[in-house]
């Protein structure tokens, strides 16, 4: 892959790029699929955001409060549990052909999703959907590792980290609306003329180089122990302090089926010959460094996103129609850190300092942001997520970055599903963990100061109800809220210094592509 050429599919594979006003058109080509891709990454990314500000309204409409929590559980199972059999279908078939199925699938999920006439429907359609989910989103990041080397990769992080902005603002926002003036079935059906779109424009002018089919059989058998392995893992993350205590009987025996099935597909996988996970990825230091940090910042990134809007929602009045834009600082700072990161990588060619900036800002971040009270600003919480996003801008795509390039271009979706499926990982433990925390400490709280009544069923009041109470009472639920979420920023600044301690180890392997001096497709930097 020594040109844009070779990957978009030109007649010049194999020979040396001798044509360079050709170079041009085949960037212009390349900025086509890569939008086409985004509109996909914005599928998987806007879903939940908005089917999350639509639950109230589906609730009252089908029933089944009991089942709530399913309706999300379902899709993440099914998007954790499937990500890596798609990466891994990618390398083996063809990433084009297998990208376009999960986009089909996802759509039939969503109008599925959209038809349902119950509660349990509706979990169902909603795993369907989870699954084309899983391979839209290893889908993209494989293909962009196929089409783009390394060391031009880096124009296009703020491409990404924009998408991820205007998910996280505008999916709660048009949930919102959809849900008010259209009903909560188009929350679900939105997603046709986006998918229609993704699926026009890939098939019209992504033209990757043709590969061999594979001759191996699918590692079935690994493919399921190591789905039965995520799917515990989610499901005590997710019940975990909530739906059972932490030693109840259900999660223990879900630990232990989690620890025996992971344990079964690592024995599996040294044995197939074409393994679901090659394990042999993991000998390279830098792809299971960038691994780690991957699984930290998927912990930090979403507690925080879950726990920022609470704050100022409970403690600082703010209006929960417009939570979305509460995360702006972050986001904002976010983009346009990674955006020129990106652009600093690939005129250099040098990344190793990125990783360590980021985890040094996140950890400044969090501890900044455990300091908040119940006098804290607007203006001044402003600052302090700025700061964390500065560190999520330097992680979030310098992390896929390396890991790619730590690996052959055949193991490309393999180490592409393998880096999500840790960010995955590390959000459900960072969102149980934080989660649980967080809640404990607000009922503690609530119960030393007399108001542990007003949150007998939930640790989480929205403004409308807050108003509701007493004074003393909501004044003492802002101070619990304010403990809370000091414990468990606290607790992600530490998890950020391990991430910290990760990127120190990273070795600055030369980037694949475009640069002075490229190196062969295969580095291994292991010792």
């Amino acid at each position: 892959m020594s040109d844009l050429k070779t990957a978009t599919g030109g007649k010049a594979a194999g020979r040396e790029p001798k044509r360079a006003p050709k170079r041009e058109p085949q960037q212009r080509s390349v900025r086509v699929v890569m939008l086409a891709l985004m509109i996909a990454m914005l599928l998987a990314m806007l879903d939940n955001l908005i089917v999350g500000t639509a639950m109230p309204t589906i609730v009252g409409d089908l029933g089944g409060l009991e089942h709530l929590s399913w309706v999300v559980t379902a899709y993440t199972l099914a998007t954790a549990a499937s990500t890596p059999i798609w990466g891994k279908l990618g390398d083996m078939y063809g990433r084009k052909g297998i990208f376009l199925t999960s986009i089909v699938l996802f759509l039939i999920g969503s109008v599925l999703s959209g038809m349902s006439q119950d509660m349990g429907q509706l979990i169902g359609f909603r795993a369907i959907q989870g699954l084309g989910a899983g391979g839209l989103m290893v889908g993209v990041m494989a293909i962009i590792g196929d089409l783009v080397p390394p060391r031009e990769r880096g124009k296009y992080q703020g491409l990404m980290a924009g998408v991820m902005a205007i998910a996280m603002i505008g999916g709660p926002l048009v949930g919102g609306t959809i849900t008010d003036h259209l009903g909560w079935r188009w929350s679900f059906y939105i997603n046709l003329p986006l998918g229609a779109v993704a699926l026009g424009m890939v098939t019209a002018v992504l033209h990757l180089p043709k590969r061999e089919r594979a001759k191996s059989k699918v590692d079935y058998l690994g493919a399921g122990l190591l789905t039965v392995g995520i799917t515990s893992i989610v499901l005590v993350t997710t019940w975990g302090g909530s739906e059972y205590d932490w030693n109840s009987a259900v999660i223990m025996e879900l630990i232990a089926i989690g620890v025996a099935s992971l344990a079964g597909f690592l024995f599996v996988e040294t044995k197939a010959s074409e393994p679901i996970i090659p394990l042999h990825i993991f000998r390279n230091r830098n792809f299971t460094l960038m691994s780690l940090v991957g699984f930290m910042s998927g912990f930090v990134m979403f507690g925080a996103v879950l726990f920022l809007p609470l704050f100022q929602q409970s403690v600082q009045g703010a209006s929960a129609t417009n939570s979305g834009l509460l995360l702006l600082p972050m986001l904002l700072s976010m983009m346009i850190v990674s955006l020129i990161a990106g652009r600093v990588t690939t005129s250099s060619g040098k990344y190793k300092i990125f990783p360590i900036m980021g985890s040094i800002l996140m950890v400044v971040g969090l501890f900044l942001l455990s300091q908040m009270d119940t006098g804290t600003t607007r203006f001044t919480s402003g600052v302090y997520m700025a700061v964390l996003g500065a560190g999520m801008g330097f992680l979030m795509q310098i992390t896929m970055l390396v890991a790619q390039n730590s690996v052959e271009l055949k193991d490309m979706g393999v180490a592409s599903s393998a880096t999500t499926l840790f960010r995955t990982l590390g959000s459900s433990f960072g969102v149980a963990i934080m989660g649980a925390l967080f809640t404990g400490r607000v009922q503690d709280e609530m119960a030393a100061r007399g108001g542990g009544g007003a949150t007998a069923s939930s640790a989480q009041l929205d403004a409308a109800s807050l108003a509701k109470l007493p004074v003393p009472v909501r004044e003492a639920y802002q101070f619990a809220v304010s403990s809370g979420t000091h414990i468990a920023f606290l607790v992600g600044a530490s998890v950020g210094l391990v991430a910290l301690v990760a990127a120190l180890f990273v070795k600055e392997v030369p980037l694949r592509g475009a640069g002075p001096e490229p190196v062969p497709a295969a580095v291994s930097d292991s010792e």
